[in-house]
């Protein structure tokens, strides 16, 4: 169904490039005789038309290679989330070629051939909202709408701060977020907080290339406590900008972010208790640490009845009638409308508005963000319409569409 659809728009994109190139030669008269102005504006619409001509054919090639190494094809969710939005663009550009395809349809010889693509293809783009789903959009009445879901702090708040750094978690909390996520690593029996292991230990996020430049380093066994505290955690923030968001920050900010260090887990913990916030970490360690295989996890529950247990396969989770589910955002909504009132699903990395929008419609109990100073304000989804309403809009428009074709139709 997806590759039809791509097939489709494509071949459409390719027909309007093709009409703008023949139509080139009369660029002037359209840009003065019918506007009325000296700008180039038939030029603006090539360069955009080639741009989408570009993306769509692109979108089929990846298409074709998935069907021939017979993957399953899954559009990214910008296309699902915009789906009736782009069912009205299609709506809009087959009324603006009809005209050409009516010229060209009556100085044709088969005309058959061409009355019969035609009905097929508007068919098809009209009727199309009649296998759009609702993960395509939130259609959804306001009164049925799920609580917003919760924030989880993806390493603090990383765009306002340097990521897994006390500023950075400090200012998550003024997000409102419930739980911090972070990442643990082990040195002299002190747990502390750092993403990167093995060959990129220490290098993004730190000046340790500087400070210990002739040095060796994969993992926290190369250095002492002591070493990894002299390190400055905060540097790099502000000078490559990784979210483009250092414009935000004041003076001050930027020089509280430049002088970070790596704290341990116990620093972390201590704040989360002072704020009634929850720590989720995950552990990397050196290969010499025994890792508790997840078919013990019966014994850990027995010995830390307060753990709480996370999965992050449905499967596993109802076989050990688990809680909470943490997944990755591109998890089937279906799946997650599915899930039993008592299942906490959390999803992550969830950045944008539009999906953070759609997990809400779908029913997710939480996300994890490295944006939560701009989900936190959101008071509804950006992309909630009611099934009727959505329904009207869409018969409206057809109806105006197949009108003004029959009406071009007629005239030639």
């Amino acid at each position: 169904c997806w590759f039809s659809l791509i097939a489709l728009v494509s071949l459409l994109s390719l027909c309007w490039m093709y009409i703008c190139l023949v139509t080139l030669n009369d660029q002037d008269e359209v840009n003065f005789t019918q506007l009325n102005l000296w700008v180039n504006w038939f030029m603006v619409l090539i360069i955009i038309s080639a741009v989408l001509t570009s993306y769509c054919v692109l979108l089929l090639l990846f298409a074709l290679f998935q069907v021939v190494l017979r993957e399953p094809l899954n559009l990214h969710w910008l296309h699902k989330a915009t789906g009736p939005f782009l069912q009205f663009g299609a709506v809009g550009a087959i009324t603006l070629l009809s005209p050409f395809i009516f010229k060209g349809y009556h100085a044709a010889r088969s005309k058959f051939f061409i009355a019969a693509v035609f009905v097929v293809v508007c068919a098809a783009v009209l009727l199309c909202p009649l296998y759009i789903k609702n993960q395509c959009l939130c259609l959804i009445e306001p009164s049925d709408l799920p609580d917003k879901p919760k924030l989880i702090g993806h390493r603090g708040a990383p765009m306002l701060a340097p990521e897994n750094t006390m500023m950075s978690f400090q200012r998550s909390i003024a997000c409102g977020v419930t739980a911090f996520e972070t990442d643990v690593q082990l040195k002299d029996r002190i747990p502390f907080l750092m993403h990167d292991h093995n060959s990129g230990f220490l290098r993004r996020t730190t000046d340790v290339e500087q400070k210990f430049p002739d040095k060796i380093f994969n993992h926290s066994s190369d250095f002492t406590w002591e070493e990894l505290q002299s390190l400055n955690a905060g540097e790099w923030f502000p000078k490559t900008d990784p979210f483009r968001s250092v414009w935000n920050l004041s003076k001050e900010e930027k020089n509280t972010a430049s002088n970070q260090t790596i704290p341990s887990l116990r620093q972390l913990l201590k704040l989360a208790q002072e704020n009634n916030i929850s720590v989720i970490f995950d552990l990397y360690s050196p290969d010499k640490i025994l890792w508790l295989p997840s078919t013990k996890r019966e014994y850990v529950k027995k010995t830390a009845p307060g753990f709480i247990h996370i999965y992050n396969d449905s499967e596993i989770l109802k076989k050990n009638n688990g809680n909470y589910l943490n997944v990755k955002y591109s998890w089937s909504l279906e799946e997650i409308k599915q899930q039993k009132m008592d299942v906490k699903v959390n999803l992550w990395v969830v950045n944008e508005r539009w999906l953070f929008s759609l997990l809400w419609c779908a029913g997710a109990s939480s996300v994890t963000t490295n944006s939560c100073h701009l989900l936190k304000d959101m008071e509804r989804p950006d992309l909630v319409m009611a099934p009727q309403t959505y329904k009207i809009i869409w018969i409206t428009v057809d109806i105006a569409s197949a009108l003004i074709m029959i009406g071009i139709c007629i005239f030639h």
